[in-house]
């Protein structure tokens, strides 16, 4: 490894390393994985009626965020996705059965411009790479950490919970000033709690 490799270069090369590692996983595994893992979470996560809580729909390899975001409704949560609004905006549109759903930026699909834009109290959020200090890399774009530092401005202080596979895992992510750390992770091994 270069000695003068920032961490903006470091974090993009662990992102494509993992992501090679991600892709190599079985359509099969994702499914059963992604199933696990929403056992696991719904194991840990504390619900209470009403809450706003904010999913996400599977993009590529990505696990599957749709069983543990059906276990969360059905205990009462007001769910809602992202939605890319420009290259340096997403808002959180709450997501209800039977809307329909339109093209929201990286290749997928969410609720239209109709639907309330809703401020999420927990996040179960994609990535790329995490580590079990709370580190971790999304795909460069710094949409969640826009978001949530607007979060945290309003003076909320929402729950961040990873949700990837296993292999997504790495020893020490590198992490700069805007980097918003993850409360916990969700795998299809384990609930790591990171003390944040």
């Amino acid at each position: 490894m270069d000695r003068t490799e920032t961490g903006r270069q470091k974090k993009a090369r662990l992102r494509d390393e993992v992501l090679g590692r991600r892709d190599a996983l079985e359509a099969m595994q994702r499914i059963e994985f992604s199933l696990k893992a929403a056992e696991i979470g719904s194991a840990h996560l504390k619900i209470e009626p009403g809450m706003v809580v904010s999913g996400f729909f599977p993009i590529r390899s990505e696990i599957d965020a749709r069983p543990l975001m059906e276990i969360v409704r059905q205990r009462g949560a007001r769910l809602c996705l992202p939605v890319v609004l420009d290259k340096t905006t997403i808002v959180f549109r709450e997501l209800v059965r039977g809307a329909e759903l339109v093209p929201t930026g990286f290749g997928t699909s969410g609720p239209g411009e109709d639907a309330p834009a809703l401020d999420p109290q927990l996040l179960i959020m994609p990535l790329s790479v995490f580590d079990r200090t709370g580190g971790r890399i999304g795909y460069g774009a710094g949409h969640y950490d826009r978001a949530i530092a607007r979060l945290l401005a309003k003076g909320m202080t929402p729950r961040l919970e990873g949700l990837a596979f296993s292999c997504q895992e790495v020893e020490a992510v590198p992490v700069e000033d805007h980097d918003q750390p993850l409360n916990a992770i969700i795998t299809e091994r384990e609930y790591v709690v990171t003390g944040r």
